[in-house]
């Protein structure tokens, strides 16, 4: 072989290597041009002031967060549906909702997710946001929606104040880390050692048991099923870490443990 022609098979092998390495980071998705807004001082403020998670981070984790932040808004279309005004501040959230859980693992992206649909209230399961039994704060998208995620812009901000007790954006994108491995079934294989995986079925089914003879301060919604379950609690790890480790101390070490040691409150 010429020298020519090992130029041309050794250019060729790097731009393949750059093209896996864009495929791996972004998913295969198309970068989205940021509003100029969306500066890193910007969301370093948001962060700063609305996300606990974050401001509980050593000063070099949280230049890492906030390079993850950009990285989903780059990636991740997030649109407004049924009059909704969603704010750069909403998106930030959003966004942050997303790097919580998944912080700890540095390789990982949302394949399974290309936009967020953002309603200005509650919906019920047809999409309105009018009915008076409007109950759904979020929902990962199946059929026609799949590959997006819908939220309730009141359910997302209220998610991020430290009265409430929970965290509906967290608890979709758990939903998306549970579907990843096929199955939307409270198993998450993908970060889940397999060592732990009998442990954690047992202790999530005995809670669940728990749950529903009211034995358990766990909120009900999570003994719907193991997908609600595991949303839920992990809602509890990263909202009220804490306090989940004082009244459920197994849990709270099986769940740290999944999420590789990121129990810093959201």
């Amino acid at each position: 072989m010429s020298d020519s022609s090992y130029f041309i098979v050794a250019v060729v092998a790097f731009l393949g290597i750059l093209l896996i390495v864009y495929v791996f980071r972004s998913g295969g998705k198309k970068k989205i041009a940021l509003s100029s807004a969306l500066t890193d001082q910007l969301m370093t403020e948001v962060l700063e002031k609305q996300v606990r998670f974050y401001r509980h981070l050593p000063a070099d984790e949280q230049q890492t967060f906030l390079q993850r932040v950009r990285y989903f808004l780059e990636y991740t279309k997030i649109s407004a549906e049924k009059g909704a005004v969603v704010t750069d501040e909403d998106k930030i959230l959003i966004a942050a909702s997303a790097t919580i859980p998944l912080f700890h693992f540095k390789l990982w992206v949302y394949r399974n997710l290309t936009e967020v649909l953002v309603y200005p209230d509650y919906f019920d399961e047809r999409f309105s946001t009018a009915s008076e039994g409007r109950n759904v704060a979020g929902m990962v998208g199946s059929g026609a929606l799949s590959s997006k995620m819908i939220l309730s812009q009141q359910a997302l901000r209220s998610g991020f104040l430290s009265m409430y007790p929970g965290n509906t954006a967290i608890h979709e994108f758990v939903h998306l880390i549970d579907k990843a491995d096929g199955e939307v079934d409270g198993i998450p294989e993908y970060l889940i050692p397999k060592s732990l995986i009998q442990p954690w079925v047992n202790e999530m089914h005995k809670t669940i048991r728990e749950i529903r003879t009211g034995e358990s301060d766990i909120r009900e919604y999570a003994g719907t099923n193991e997908a609600e379950f595991f949303a839920v609690v992990s809602e509890y790890f990263f909202k009220k870490p804490a306090l989940l480790q004082e009244d459920h101390p197994k849990l709270y070490r099986m769940l740290d443990h999944i999420y590789g040691g990121s129990e810093k409150p959201a």
